[in-house]
């Protein structure tokens, strides 16, 4: 008897076919989170500012939601390719990422972070001023719906980070695009979110969120975006990266 004809007499069940499936799974995740941490060992030597970061956000309880290392400097250096000398974050959470992203600041340059929980806003505060960049970054507590019509004076802005809730990530992307200028970047994180991003019928609005940013960006002239994939410490999701080709 072939191959063929045992599979077709002899099916798997479909609960070993779970489980099998489930056992690869878990093995291709401890292979992606190996190989991360492999990577930050060997081109992101452990840094005592933002390990203490990462110490406070958990010591504290915020969630663990913040860009890897890995991702930290992919940040970093985009802003530094670009020199930019204005930045904008948008969800600030503990600081990892705007310590990393004030780093990468020109001389004489600032960051907005804008981000709407106190609790996490006193953390992130402690953090920016143990790394010496408090005279570099202004945080502003609030919801950033309510805060970014505000920054219509400030900018434009050279580079614009978004890592906020998913729900209101289009209106967010709106607003990176209004506070922008021809050769800005923009990146959004979260817009893979382990595959539901594919999920049209989707009711969580976080997911409905993330698809109407699509849409947003693929109507959208004035930017040329793609978006990557990503696994690791952080699990399946990926960022949004796109340069504004033309002034709003």
């Amino acid at each position: 008897m072939g191959i063929l004809e045992r599979l077709y007499l002899h099916p798997t069940p479909p609960a070993r076919v779970e489980r099998n499936q489930d056992k690869r799974q878990k093995k291709f995740k401890k292979k992606w989170i190996e190989v991360d941490r492999y990577i930050a060992q060997r081109l992101g030597p452990s840094d005592p500012v933002l390990d203490m970061a990462l110490k406070a956000r958990e010591a504290a309880g915020l969630p663990d939601i913040n860009v890897s290392p890995n991702q930290g400097k992919l940040l970093m250096l985009l802003a530094q390719t670009i020199r930019a000398h204005t930045i904008l974050e948008i969800g600030t959470l503990a600081g990892y990422s705007t310590i990393w992203l004030a780093r990468a600041l020109a001389p004489g340059g600032r960051l907005i972070t804008l981000e709407a929980k106190p609790r996490y806003a006193k953390i992130a505060l402690a953090n920016i001023a143990h790394a010496g960049l408090s005279n570099r970054v202004d945080l502003r507590l609030g919801r950033a719906l309510d805060s970014l019509p505000a920054l219509s004076a400030e900018g434009p802005f050279d580079f614009v980070f978004v890592d906020a809730d998913h729900e209101n990530m289009p209106e967010y992307f709106q607003w990176a695009l209004k506070l922008s200028r021809r050769g800005s970047l923009i990146v959004v994180d979260n817009v893979v979110r382990r595959g539901t991003v594919l999920h049209a019928g989707a009711s969580k609005p976080e997911i409905q969120g993330i698809r109407r940013f699509y849409d947003l960006v693929a109507a959208e002239p004035k930017v040329s975006m793609t978006a990557i994939q990503t696994v690791g410490v952080k699990g399946h999701d990926g960022f949004a990266i796109g340069l504004v080709t033309a002034d709003p």
